[in-house]
């Protein structure tokens, strides 16, 4: 009953169905799972003379004459009345609304919700909402909207749902999974998270909620990790992992010993690995990815390494082949740039076992591509490839172990949502004989000394960046790439190579501005965001970032790690004209700190999990009403859940658990 298509729903129709479309609700399951983003607390009635300025509060008191009205000098339509509670006068003033100062009646009692200003000592609420008495003494739900739907109009609608539906409601927790976690019922959850009785109920609703949410996610990502886990063909005999070090031309630092060492003991083990290598921007993810690899190699299996882009492929072809040149490790590369001939001889010697280590992009997971016996699979900024892509690259061998990369430092208990189906390693700490890059913000006001300072790093020979955050003109007023390259192109740096990298250009072109870049026939690279996960280019020292309040704090040290990966001095210069206290407040961190982790939890702090990692890119459901930062306990308390029922049941298939299974299949049948 509850997947009948919303237009069939009471006060809905053809029209407003398109418009429940457009906010992602098209069944009446999905209209009453829309929660609310606000709510009005109209149950909370204010005194007149106690009524706090710039606030938002609700005053019960009488009309004391109906409304009069008069035109302004811009031509609105005003109208204002006077009201009292009986501790003091209320001014009212309607703008060009006929009907709301039409339902003012002298001697009668109303509502009015909206802010308390003071106007020459008197106190005034200017268009406020307005009700009448009977009923709307509660908390009042505040949605979402889109052009031609009101918050009031889509409250009616799930009112109608819930009348209608609201019994068809299936609780898929358990009832002793309830009543050990003091959870309410769904019924009672969604009709309180809607139509709150009392603040009381409302946090009862959104406890509940919260917690089924969180709990599907987890066994949904519980199950994804011990799916095909039962065991796995490749498991090594021996651990050549000192053997792999000897030939590096650096010592590893502690924190990659300890990555390698951990995914060594996985791969001894029956059940294949499933684990996240996290390490901040020139921490040496690759090199610990590399004698995880060797040992694979060495222990008669194949290792594959997929990244998301070609320029990114190559870079890991090269580093690998530095790492393995004194080795007999064989190594192949194969990307969608290569020729027909190119790659079917590649794919020949992949599925004959002649490569040891193939290293590729999406190519790597086409049917046509098959491996003699795939022992590990490492992907490479995982974020960027979907559970399905991931799934269907492991599918190439009989359960192989699989490791994954990640630049994107992540706070512990987000990573635990987005990559709950993973073990986490973590690298916190820099190779020796790294600098640290010197980051600065400044204003528009010295761009022309920022603009010297740059020239003066391209007349020593060294190169740079300007990253710009738009592309195309009149997006805003913020200039675009593309005008901006041409811009100074003429004029300040008209007597420099300057190149141009934005996201609309085809692979192959991105590939060749790179590639000039890398060989230093480009000296100032104007980009957009593509260059966050890019190649090494040891010879950029210096970068400046135009409106960095438009960025994330996380995403501007993904920027600021392109510069500063060789032995010269970086500096990265933030540019933004945007006066705001919050705004100099975290650039400000950026400049503080170079430590990836601090910043993205701080990132997480000032920003909200939701718009920190867009859940969308990994193919992971969308939270709906869950907040990881706020929500930790439950999180973990129904992270405890989720792994007892697992154990406990792990196909999720006796009756108690039907309902949470199905669940759980359709939550992530969606995000896929």
């Amino acid at each position: 009953m509850l997947d009948i298509n919303i237009r069939y729903l009471k006060g809905v129709g053809e029209k407003r169905a398109g418009q429940f479309q457009k906010l992602g609700v098209s069944s009446v399951d999905a209209l009453l799972r829309f929660y609310p983003r606000a709510y009005e607390d109209w149950s909370l009635i204010k005194k007149i003379n106690d009524a706090p300025y710039a606030e938002k509060c609700c005053i019960k008191a009488t009309v004391t004459y109906d409304p009069s009205s008069r035109r302004t000098r811009s031509g609105m339509l005003l109208y204002e009345t006077l009201v009292t509670d009986g501790t003091g006068l209320l001014q009212v003033l309607i703008f060009n609304n006929k009907y709301a100062a039409a339902k003012l009646k002298e001697g009668r009692e109303y509502l009015f919700f909206g802010k308390v200003d003071e106007d020459r000592g008197r106190r005034v609420m200017s268009s406020p909402e307005i009700e009448g008495i009977n009923g709307f003494e509660r908390i009042r739900p505040i949605y979402r909207t889109t052009q031609g739907m009101s918050s009031k109009h889509i409250e009616i609608c799930i009112k109608n749902a819930l009348s209608l539906y609201g019994e068809a409601l299936e609780d898929c927790i358990p009832q002793d999974v309830r009543q050990r976690c003091g959870l309410c019922s769904l019924k009672e959850a969604i009709a309180n998270i809607h139509m709150p009785l009392d603040s009381d109920s409302l946090s009862k609703a959104r406890r509940r909620l919260v917690f089924e949410e969180l709990l599907l996610l987890q066994l949904g990502l519980l199950r994804l990790k011990g799916r095909n886990r039962e065991k796995t063909t490749a498991i090594i005999k021996k651990d050549y992992t000192k053997e792999f070090c000897k030939t590096l031309p650096f010592e590893p630092t502690g924190a990659q010993k300890r990555a390698i060492e951990e995914a060594v003991l996985d791969l001894k083990k029956e059940q294949p690995m499933s684990r996240l290598l996290q390490g901040d921007v020139g921490s040496g993810k690759t090199a610990v990815a590399a004698a995880v690899a060797h040992t694979t190699v060495k222990n008669d299996m194949q290792a594959a390494v997929m990244a998301p882009t070609e320029i990114l492929a190559n870079q890991h072809y090269n580093t690998m082949k530095s790492f393995f040149n004194s080795t007999n490790v064989k190594i192949e590369l194969l990307t969608g740039s290569l020729t027909s001939s190119q790659k079917k001889d590649v794919k020949e010697r992949v599925k004959e076992g002649q490569a040891d280590i193939v290293i590729g992009t999406h190519a790597l997971i086409q049917k046509d591509v098959e491996f003699k016996r795939l022992g590990l699979v490492i992907t490479d900024e995982q974020h960027r490839f979907g559970v399905t892509q991931r799934s269907s690259f492991a599918d190439k061998g009989e359960n192989p172990n699989t490791y994954v990369m990640s630049a994107t430092p992540i706070p512990r208990t987000l990573a635990l949502s987005i990559y709950g189906d993973l073990d986490i390693s973590v690298i916190d700490e820099l190779p020796k004989g790294r600098q640290p890059v010197e980051t600065y913000q400044i204003t528009g006001k010295i761009r022309q000394r920022a603009y010297s300072y740059i020239k003066e790093h391209l007349n020593q020979g060294r190169q740079g960046y300007i990253i710009c955050p738009l592309v195309q003109e009149g997006e805003s007023d913020l200039a675009s790439a593309q005008e901006y390259a041409k811009d100074i192109s003429a004029n300040e740096f008209k007597d420099y190579k300057v190149g141009l990298l934005h996201g609309q250009m085809k692979t192959a072109q991105k590939d060749e501005v790179m590639e000039e870049f890398a060989k230093g026939e480009i000296q100032l690279l104007v980009s957009t965001v593509v260059v966050e996960v890019g190649v090494d280019v040891p010879n950029a020292v210096i970068m400046l970032i135009e409106n960095a309040e438009r960025f994330g704090l996380s995403q501007l040290h993904q920027l600021r790690g392109r510069i500063g990966r060789g032995i010269y001095k970086s500096t990265c210069i933030l540019l933004s004209d945007n006066a705001s206290e919050q705004t100099r407040k975290r650039l400000s961190v950026v400049c503080d700190t170079t430590d990836g982790f601090k910043i993205a939890d701080e990132d997480l702090k000032l920003r909200g999990p939701g718009d920190f990692f867009g859940a969308r890119q990994h193919g992971l459901p969308e939270l709906k009403i869950a907040d990881i930062l706020e929500d930790i306990e439950v999180l973990k308390e129904a992270g405890s859940v989720a792994r007892e029922i697992l154990e406990n049941d792990p196909e999720m298939s006796r009756s108690e658990n039907a309902e949470l299974a199905k669940a759980v299949l359709k939550l992530f049948e969606t995000a896929s």
